[in-house]
């Protein structure tokens, strides 16, 4: 890592104007790091992974805060395997960077647990002493080098991050007391920058409980608590079972009893009723190749199904000479309830509307017509997202490998709780208005991410040209 001269300075490294400030020289990497990656014939199969030993790092224990997450660290390599790389054995201030998979992460090594290796899809980069370890990682981090990863992500069907992309890069060094004190400051400002997307980084929980709560509170009568609704007439069981057995071809099962001990008791009017009473008709379309071209008509898969909304914008799929659509064909008011996927998954709901155009249900789903004298789609899609719900649908889907689903007769015992229509639809308009505020929370909190990513980066590029201390 010998030190040759220093390469001209690239226009793009400092503003309009502004010269290089004294003391400081441009410099090409290869010249200054030492770079070091898995040779390919040492990777590993899964098979060798062992349960003891030295750790044996991927992408995913890198935390977006350049922090290594070794107690999080699940895979382990035996002593043989960590000795005939030595090249890659991490020492502390090494910095890491991912150059597979989601490339660009970069991470940093101190307070090591012991032996520590890295996969093949990670970079371990060791600069000289005239550069500060810790000055380099922030470079990494700022947009002059993020832009490489940009570049990769955009131009190739494969990101991938070559080392050479980094040997040849040209960055802006000034003299080690000057480093120590931008780091000491870009440190600095960073913590409270930091802190502030710690905050937020907890926010979408907090409003995934508010969401739910609100749900819960829905479908068990909280949230209309208080209305003067007891002129409004309530469904009675046999009432339902009656028309449904008029105008459906399967009959209900009269032996299926609901099972309510773990569900609320409900206000004097409601009624807590078997879902399969409240749908006249079962769509579900074929399993077939679909196309990502737009040809044929769409294909509603659960990837479209996200937070109760169906959304087309992307996971769009296609079927082309699909000929018997009747059957599968989604219609204004259709409920789309997801029967097959991963236990924390299972059961996504939206509701199919008009302006969604011509479509058909996908085979990991149903499209379910609701009897509408009985029960709103909107509120049958607030029910669908509610504890009440998912407690229940938990009980009796059935586990294959990675995945989990169940059978439209075994919707039977699950129990709806059913408010009378005039009630549903104002519960409808109530959980609208909070879900829009809630969405409207989400988007400013969104935004604040993003103004935290702008001043990272601000404080990085002042960094880098001189012009923060």
């Amino acid at each position: 890592m010998k030190s040759k001269k220093a390469a001209s300075v690239p226009i793009e490294s400092l503003p309009d104007g502004e010269e290089l400030p004294e003391g400081w020289k441009s410099i090409i990497l290869e010249d200054y790091v030492y770079i070091a990656a898995r040779i390919g014939w040492r990777g590993l199969k899964r098979g060798e992974y062992t349960k003891t030993g030295p750790l044996f790092l991927a992408v995913k224990d890198i935390q977006e805060n350049g922090a290594i997450g070794y107690q999080n660290v699940t895979d382990h390599l035996s002593e043989f395997r960590y000795d005939e790389s030595p090249e890659i054995q991490l020492k502390n201030q090494d910095i890491i960077i991912t150059k597979d998979g989601t490339i660009g992460k970069i991470g940093f090594v101190e307070n090591l647990p012991g032996k520590v290796t890295v996969n093949s899809s990670l970079l371990v980069v060791r600069p000289s002493p005239e550069i500060l370890p810790r000055f380099l990682f922030f470079y990494f981090r700022s947009r002059s080098f993020q832009s490489i990863v940009h570049d990769r992500i955009t131009g190739s069907a494969v990101p991938h991050l070559f080392q050479k992309d980094i040997k040849k890069f040209q960055i802006l060094v000034p003299p080690l007391a000057e480093q120590q004190r931008i780091v000491a400051r870009v440190e600095a400002l960073l913590t409270h920058i930091n802190a502030a997307r710690d905050k937020l980084s907890r926010v979408p929980l907090i409003m995934k409980k508010f969401r739910q709560g609100v749900q819960a509170a829905a479908c068990s009568g909280r949230l209309t608590d208080g209305r003067d609704n007891h002129r409004y007439p309530s469904f009675s069981f046999d009432q339902i079972k009656q028309e449904h057995n008029k105008n459906v071809k399967r009959k209900f099962n009269e032996s299926i009893q609901l099972e309510l001990k773990d569900l609320p008791d409900l206000p004097d009017n409601w009624t807590w009723i078997n879902f399969s009473l409240l749908i006249n008709k079962i769509k579900r379309g074929p399993s077939l190749k679909c196309n990502q071209e737009g040809k044929g008509v769409r294909y509603i898969t659960s990837g479209n199904l996200e937070n109760g909304r169906l959304r087309l914008d992307y996971d769009q799929k296609f079927l082309a000479d699909f000929n018997d659509i009747d059957k599968c064909q989604l219609k204004h008011g259709d409920l789309i309830l997801n029967c097959v996927n991963s236990l924390d998954r299972i059961g996504k709901s939206a509701i199919f509307e008009e302006n969604h155009g011509t479509a058909i249900v996908g085979f990991n789903n149903y499209g379910l017509e609701l009897n509408q004298n009985f029960i709103l789609p909107k509120y049958a899609n607030i029910f669908c997202q509610s504890e009440f719900f998912k407690r229940q649908l938990f009980l009796l889907v059935k586990h294959a490998v990675n995945q989990v689903s169940f059978a439209t007769d075994e919707l039977d015992p699950i129990a709806v709780s059913l408010p009378p229509l005039a009630e549903q639809h104002e519960i409808v308009r109530r959980v609208g208005i909070l879900f829009e505020r809630a969405d409207a929370f989400d988007q400013e909190v969104a935004a604040a991410g993003r103004r935290c990513e702008r001043l990272t980066q601000a404080v990085l590029a002042k960094a880098f040209s001189g012009r923060l201390v």
